[in-house]
């Protein structure tokens, strides 16, 4: 199908958007909480039809799975986003210039965002939610596995909004055929950005069909690096944390670094995983360390495929280093720049990590898990950006914004 129409009613509408009260979007979230949580049976049944197609073993089945505290949970998200003050309409600047002129800068919405995004509905309320409230008009291409329980989301959500007399256009579904997909990411006049939620291959094969601006988001290949001045307690319940709170997500521990002198804590360390079952891809070294130690069905040889890998599963691989600039090096190797950590008392090798990892988040004695917009007191997320340009790490309501100039005169013309 031809989705030029769909896009250029999605641009009408994002325009009126401009004409809102800050106040009528907040009712608009608010009631809209309010329905998922009264509708939440009907969401649930339909989630259900996705998560019968998928493998109850995918990684991807915890991603899509939706339960009434989920829904409970992104009601109070989009509560929280109501709560928030707008990114729209902020002066940024203000001058006035020796011939006269005033010149101010203000923050604008995009206009129309795209995001395409894989088996995660709870995406949907969250994407709309940041959109609606930064004044932008969104497009939503999500994937296959979740149609039945996006597409109920999406009708919710537009009848809410056609009962505050505000164009449903604001939000637009696409359905989920490869075609669609490629026409959103060549809807240059009507889209404005395309922001990719996913895997790398669904990132790569964004950033190398779009001919629109892209913000890459999702890719997460996360390292923590226990140093030789770590704290065992810590470095145990961080690492178990990190690995395992939920394994499918982009801020999950993919690999553990650990100083040549710290491996005899090794299996001090891992021990917590296998409550979990979590299979370790070990270097050399470490196989040594472990093997006897930790379970044998779950521990393996690593290879090079074992580094560099963002698992989203109960794996994790481990490698050794002989000290910390190798660990920064192993980093700056494989890393997606997308959150990274030390494990150390040390406070002059914190301080080193920290100017010296080049990553969107870089932590230290603490887990990864909280590179999430919500745990760092922006509200809901759009994605977390590993790239470096307009947006990075966490992208909230302000990165949702642009800006523009505004020029005020009393006549004045430039002399040649």
């Amino acid at each position: 199908m031809d989705c030029t129409p769909i896009f250029r009613e999605v641009q009408k509408a994002g325009r009126k958007l401009n004409l809102i009260d800050d106040a009528i979007i907040n009712r608009v979230l608010i009631d809209i909480a309010d329905t998922a949580e009264v509708n939440y049976a009907i969401i649930l049944a339909e989630n259900a039809r996705d998560l019968s197609r998928m493998d109850n073993s995918d990684p991807r089945y915890d991603r899509l799975k939706l339960t009434e505290e989920r829904i409970k949970g992104i009601a109070a998200e989009m509560r929280n986003i109501a709560s928030l003050p707008s990114p729209v309409g902020r002066l940024l600047s203000d001058t006035v210039r020796p011939n006269g002129l005033k010149i101010r800068k203000i923050s604008v919405p995009f206009g129309v965002i795209g995001i395409i995004y894989e088996a995660r509905p709870n995406v949907t309320f969250d994407v709309f939610s940041l959109c609606l409230k930064s004044g932008n008009a969104c497009v939503l291409k999500g994937g296959s596995d979740a149609i039945c329980s996006n597409t109920t989301i999406v009708k919710m959500i537009r009848e809410v909004l056609s009962n505050h007399q505000i164009d449903e256009n604001v939000l637009t579904l696409l359905p989920s055929g490869r075609e669609e997909t490629i026409q959103l990411l060549n809807a240059r006049g009507y889209v404005d950005l395309i922001i990719p939620r996913g895997g790398q291959n669904l990132i790569n094969f964004v950033r190398e069909n779009a001919t629109i601006p892209v913000i890459e988001t999702g890719a997460g290949v996360c390292h923590t690096y226990f140093d030789e001045f770590g704290d065992r307690e810590k470095g145990r319940e961080i690492v178990f944390n990190a690995k395992t709170r939920r394994v499918s997500v982009c801020n999950a521990l993919d690999c553990l670094i650990i100083n040549n002198k710290r491996l005899p804590d090794l299996g001090y360390i891992t021990a917590p995983m296998t409550e979990k079952n979590v299979i370790i891809y070990a270097d050399k070294k470490a196989f040594r360390v472990l093997n006897g130690v930790y379970p044998s069905g779950l521990l393996r040889r690593a290879t090079s495929e074992s580094f560099g890998t963002e698992f989203l599963d109960y794996i994790m691989a481990v490698k050794t280093v002989s000290g910390f600039d190798e660990a920064l090096e192993h980093i700056a190797t494989y890393s997606s720049k997308h959150s990274e950590a030390i494990i150390t008392e040390n406070m002059e090798r914190i301080e080193m990590f920290q100017k010296m990892v080049d990553a969107s988040a870089v932590y230290s004695n603490t887990s990864t898990a909280f590179t999430d917009g919500a745990e760092f007191g922006l509200g809901a997320e759009i994605g977390i950006s590993t790239q470096k340009l307009h947006a990075r790490g966490p992208m909230a309501l302000e990165e949702l914004a642009s800006f523009k100039w505004i020029v005020e005169g009393t006549g004045q013309v430039r002399s040649a």
